[in-house]
């Protein structure tokens, strides 16, 4: 096998959840570039179907499960078995917040604390046991975090405290699952998709958030799903427990603009 061999994924199947738009849709496409069939999922068909196109595109089959994620993730599993016949890549990519407005942590109410765990690591600790379960030795999980569960996150506290908690069972199934499987997270920075313009919206926004970034500009789903096919191929065989914040040089610089749009965001 050649060096650049390394970082293929010919014959390999992955699994993408919340892969329906934005950075789940890319990585998908990525995985798929890469040699992968996919297995889909997010709630709404119209967005699956269009990632599905993307994957048929390149040459790759697709698996669509269009549904909420939460408690189902064996389903999706065995009906990735069925189709494609194994399960060699797991991407946990389902989050966010179906909350939009922001609020400091002690006013949080109980229940967006509860749907913030649920949606956000519950989710992606159902998705790790289903696939350690499906999976041969070889095979990878990966849970996408954010850069805001490395730090302190002043009115995204639920978020936050979550994908922290993301990064710590990451290390832990890491070392639970060696020598037979590897898994890593990767925590984006400021990414523009669909999600990211509905609350941001003004260009003059993303420019002062570019501004807070050392290399000057925002990321896009592509700059996450290439972290992502590296960590899933053989190039990457020797990195296990580890996540990789990609965010443009940005660590806790720029948080402080951030939390003042996101204060007169939906507000």
């Amino acid at each position: 096998m050649g060096f650049m061999d390394q970082f293929r994924l010919e014959g390999k199947v992955a699994v993408v959840t919340g892969s329906g738009q934005g950075i789940g849709r890319g990585i998908a496409w990525g995985l798929a570039d890469a040699g992968c069939d996919v297995a889909l999922n997010a709630r709404r068909m119209d967005d699956l179907e269009e990632t599905a196109r993307g994957i048929e595109e390149r040459g790759k089959s697709a698996l669509i499960f269009a549904a909420d994620i939460r408690d189902r993730s064996e389903e999706l599993a065995d009906l990735t078995i069925e189709k494609f016949g194994k399960v060699d890549i797991w991407v946990n990519n389902v989050g966010g917040s179906d909350e939009k407005k922001t609020r400091s942590l002690v006013d949080t109410p109980d229940e967006i604390f509860r749907s913030q765990l649920e949606l956000n690591l519950t989710t992606a600790f159902q998705g790790a046991k289903a696939a350690a379960k499906k999976m041969e030795s070889g095979g990878c999980i990966i849970n996408i975090a954010s850069g805001a569960g490395m730090r302190g996150s002043p009115f995204t506290g639920p978020y936050a405290a979550v994908k922290a908690g993301m990064l710590n069972m990451t290390e832990t199934l890491a070392i639970e699952l060696a020598p037979e499987i590897r898994v890593n997270a990767v925590s984006p920075g400021p990414v523009v998709t669909e999600a990211f313009d509905k609350v941001l919206g003004a260009a003059d926004a993303e420019e002062a958030i570019a501004a807070t970034i050392p290399l000057g500009f925002l990321g896009t789903p592509d700059d996450i799903a290439h972290t992502v096919v590296f960590l899933s191929s053989p190039a990457s065989r020797w990195i296990t427990g580890r996540n990789i914040l990609v965010a443009g040089g940005r660590t806790h610089r720029g948080y402080q603009y951030q939390q003042r749009v996101e204060e007169n965001t939906d507000n």
